[in-house]
């Protein structure tokens, strides 16, 4: 077990006043960027740079652009009135030009510009009236000190009181001293790759030669990112590795009951649905606690394979729990199970916040006895007072609804609990190894037998007559419909209006009692008994916020209109898509959507007419919303990344994690040499967890 932070590393947790042009007062200004040490200083990299290489003449460059020429000084042209232009002229090789001040003193600029001799002038150089002008020049030196000018000149970020200049004197001053740390990434990988060493990489991001050393495809680059993403890697690997030394139970069901549900079914699960189930099965019987991620796109069948996985606990003699996020969320995974709970013979009983007394009381000594096998509820099964006579597995929905302090909340209701989560957000795959890298993934990426495509089209707002004249006619046939109001903006109440005012409209055309509204501000019962009446098709058009975005299941309803569809994001428009297409008629999805479309908006409703695989659309969705955005910010519980880019880098990530994982396998404790180069780059990127993770261990 490491004691603490190796001695090697001491000089790069020192104190930032030891740097070059660093003092107390700066060192306070670094914080603001979160740099207080000499190792966060080598983790912000610049972001752009400038040539500054020597030309022969301002007319050289491309103006307007920056331009670094050796020039000799001619006369000073103050200006008449206070704070106007103080020209100075000068001249190049080539030609004469104009170095520019404002609000300037007068003998400052006599000593910095002598007449007579010749200085290099570096500055972004422009024409006016005809003549080039260089105004307030980034550099000016003499001949002799021209040598301390980078060709290429990194840019950073910056903040008040923190300049250019002093972040390249600060990030030479650790650069200069670098540690020789050992090589922790594997060496075929490194050979491959054509990555260089540690240090080689930092000063090459540091002191780019030409633009393409800013990218993040360069190897520098590359190599920065991949010790951020090992790193990464290697602690969720350390976490798994301690969770399964937390002792499991072994549950091992004899599938009678299972068996049971497969004869009641009038369809085949696909192929992707026995995989998943296999895999479960699989974890539960190994004597180490499961926990496991079951990925599955809208209408891929969920509900089976958590229903196997739930029977699997009871065969072996146990309880099994799901939960979901919200009431009306727990109440459809009730309707949804139990057809499948009658046709095995087991008790199945919902458990929400509206349980009171005696009803409650009841429910919980059942539970408490062992008479009820499986419980469906929301985070009320969290209370104290619920009890398992024994709980073996645990299936929470929506994952990044409950976050992990919830999960392992959830574990301890039971000895050993094995985890199963489940999400109908298809997360693109470097954001699921960033955020669910601790867990193993099942992933159901085919659809059941039966589910016909979802026409998607796109319609301008103009055209809302014949849409509801589509919908008349739709009604008319025995149909139902969805009508998803806009994003206005964020004000709940704003959304409120327009949903308010759409479903008046709406009403006035089909009549009393045809169209319900659900909003997120409605009483809980009111929502509810609107649901319940629309699920039981005594209503006939739904006009909604997103509440409706997760979840329930009405077969019948064949048409999602979606108001403002451009101000969604594709993510959210994907699941809205899902609520309709789930019987065996024909289904529409129309877009409607406010002209002129901007490029993002038409690039997102185009993506969405043109495929239905919602991992494609999380990737695009990734690309044009960045990865805090893809799963919301506040709770994606997403690790931040200084130099890694999932977005562009995803590969990397992949990479990243069959290589931590191999190296935990062959040397868990990390005792090798390579093992024991892995426990300094931890320590380098603070990872100080993984190591109170390897002691609990």
């Amino acid at each position: 077990m490491s004691a603490g932070r190796p001695e090697i590393l001491f000089p790069l947790f020192g104190d930032l006043t030891g740097l070059d042009g660093v003092g107390p007062k700066t060192a306070k200004h670094l914080e603001q960027l979160e740099i207080v040490a000499p190792r966060d200083l080598l983790f912000t990299l610049p972001y752009a740079g400038v040539d500054r290489a020597l030309r022969d003449s301002v007319l050289d460059a491309g103006l307007p652009g920056v331009v670094t020429v050796m020039a000799r000084i001619g006369g000073h042209t103050p200006s008449r009135r206070k704070g106007g232009p103080y020209r100075i002229h000068a001249e190049d090789a080539k030609t004469s030009f104009q170095i520019v001040f404002f609000h300037a003193r007068g003998d400052y600029l006599q000593k910095l510009l002598p007449s007579g001799e010749t200085r290099v002038i570096s500055g972004k150089a422009e024409l006016f009236d005809g003549i080039a002008q260089i105004v307030h020049p980034d550099h000016i030196l003499k001949p002799e000190d021209a040598v301390d000018l980078p060709g290429y000149e990194p840019v950073y970020p910056l903040t008040a009181g923190v300049s250019q200049k002093l972040m390249f004197r600060a990030t030479g001053s650790v650069l200069k001293d670098l540690p020789e740390l050992p090589e922790w990434i594997d060496p075929e990988l490194k050979r491959q790759e054509g990555w260089p060493d540690w240090n080689a990489a930092l000063a090459a991001a540091h002191r780019p030669v030409q633009a393409g050393d800013l990218s993040p495809e360069a190897r520098c680059r590359q190599r920065l990112a991949y010790d951020e993403l090992f790193a990464h890697q290697l602690t969720l690997g350390i976490a798994r590795l301690a969770r399964r030394k937390g002792k499991g139970a072994v549950t091992r069901g004899d599938g009678r009951l299972q068996a049971r549900v497969l004869a009641a079914l009038p369809y085949r699960p696909t192929g992707a649905q026995t995989r998943a189930v296999g895999e479960i099965v699989t974890d539960m019987a190994a004597p180490e606690r499961m926990n496991r991620l079951l990925q599955g796109d809208v209408g891929a069948g969920k509900t089976l394979v958590a229903m196997m996985a739930l029977l699997n606990a009871v065969e072996a003699g146990g309880q099994g729990v799901m939960m979901a996020p919200t009431e009306i969320l727990a109440r459809q995974h009730m309707e949804g199970l139990t057809p499948l709970a009658l046709a095995a013979g087991v008790t199945l009983t919902l458990l929400t916040g509206r349980d009171k007394g005696a009803d409650r009381q009841r429910k919980l000594a059942a539970l408490a006895d062992g008479t009820i096998d499986i419980l469906i509820g929301t985070h009320a099964v969290f209370q104290k007072d619920v009890v398992f006579h024994d709980l073996r597995l645990a299936i929470v929905d929506e994952q990044h609804r409950f976050g992990v302090r919830q999960r392992l909340e959830l574990g301890r209701k039971g000895a050993a609990v094995d985890v199963l989560v489940m999400t109908a957000t298809p997360i693109p795959r470097s954001l699921a190894l960033a955020q669910y890298g601790d867990m193993d993934v099942s992933v159901l990426d085919e659809k059941p037998p039966g589910r016909k495509p979802v026409k998607t089209a796109m319609v301008s707002t103009e055209r809302m007559d014949e849409v509801v004249a589509h919908l008349r006619k739709a009604v008319a046939e025995g149909r139902q419909a969805y009508w998803v109001c806009p994003l206005v903006d964020d004000s709940e109440l704003v959304d409120l209006t327009a949903a308010q005012t759409r479903f008046e409209h709406l009403r006035a055309i089909f009549g009393e009692g045809v169209v319900g509204l659900v909003h997120g501000q409605m009483p809980h019962d009111e929502k509810d008994a609107a649901m319940a009446d629309f699920v039981a098709n005594r209503l006939a058009v739904l006009v909604a916020t997103t509440v409706i975005e997760v979840g329930v299941n009405v077969p019948n309803a064949t048409i999602m209109v979606i108001e403002r569809a451009e101000n969604f994001g594709l993510a959210q428009l994907h699941q809205l898509r899902g609520r309709v297409g789930r019987g065996d008629a024909e289904s529409t999805c129309l877009l409607m959507y406010q002209p002129p479309l901007s490029e993002t908006g038409r690039r997102r409703l185009t993506t969405l007419r043109e495929t239905e695989d919602g991992f494609r659309i999380s990737e695009v969705d990734l690309e044009m919303r960045g990865a805090g955005d893809v799963l919301g910010t506040a709770q994606s519980g997403l690790p931040r990344f200084q130099i890694a880019d999932l977005e562009r880098q995803a590969v990397l990530m992949k990479v990243a994690q069959s290589d931590a994982r191999r190296l935990l396998a062959d040397d868990p404790t990390l005792q090798s040499p390579r093992g024991q180069a892995a426990r300094t780059l931890l320590w380098l990127m603070r990872r100080d967890e993984a190591f109170r993770l390897m002691s609990v261990g």
